[in-house]
């Protein structure tokens, strides 16, 4: 199975336009997927850990106006 990294210069493309201080923050937290290391000073998020978490949010979302 192909991983694909997505970069912060990336991350909008998904819907994620949180700063890079807000999203350590919530990585910190366990509120987001962490980060690889892809070279010095250089990180970037699994492609499908990212498409989970939009999947996880959309899923609250709908959960939350059923009750």
């Amino acid at each position: 199975m192909t991983k694909r990294l997505i970069r912060f210069e990336d991350l909008r493309s998904k819907g994620i336009s949180y700063s890079k201080t807000q999203l350590w923050r919530l990585e910190k937290r366990g509120q987001f997927p962490r980060r690889v290391a892809i070279g010095p000073g250089r990180h970037a998020w699994v492609e499908s850990e990212l498409d989970q978490f939009i999947a996880d949010r959309i899923a609250a979302r709908d959960v939350a106006n059923v009750a």
